[in-house]
């Protein structure tokens, strides 16, 4: 009885692991590098439009509310700390300034962590945003007010 039991255990756990050899099979075996992470974020989200909508937890979500953030250019300060230089746009807002942001790394995806940062002319926010693929999603707070944001990532036309 002892035996089965072994033998079970050892037939699971080298299913697990032909599983998970099956996965990273397509795998280059090379992880791009922290440097060029942050190349790809700088060059992915300068010049971009991020355009799409939000939601409000207790509120009915039809029609979704629009945004708008034309990010001007993106810049790493220092460990972690980020200046996206943007122009956000919802509903009567239409402000552009600097936002000083942390971005943290769930392996090869950005995520913008802002917690309780005062914006000029906005409010107090906190937020966490990932991008992906040209997408991006994430959830937001103001005040007692929260939801979820979604959109797609596109360059902004020349001389635009």
């Amino acid at each position: 009885m002892l035996l089965t039991s072994v033998r079970t255990q050892f037939v699971v756990w080298l299913a697990a692991l032909i599983v998970v050899a099956a996965a990273c099979a397509g795998c280059s075996g090379q992880a791009a590098s922290q440097e060029a992470l942050e190349n790809e974020l700088e060059q992915t989200l300068s010049g971009a439009v991020l355009e799409g909508s939000f939601t409000i937890d207790g509120r009915d979500p039809d029609p979704l509310r629009t945004e708008r953030y034309e990010i001007q250019s993106v810049t790493k300060l220092a460990a972690g700390i980020w200046t996206f230089n943007a122009r956000i746009q919802y509903g009567d807002h239409d402000v552009t300034l600097p936002i000083p942001v942390r971005v943290e790394w769930a392996g090869d995806t950005p995520v913008v962590s802002l917690t309780d940062a005062t914006i000029p002319g906005l409010g107090t926010f906190s937020a966490r945003v990932l991008f992906y693929r040209g997408q991006y999603a994430g959830t937001w707070s103001h005040g007692e007010t929260v939801g979820n944001q979604f959109g797609r990532i596109t360059k902004k036309p020349p001389g635009s």
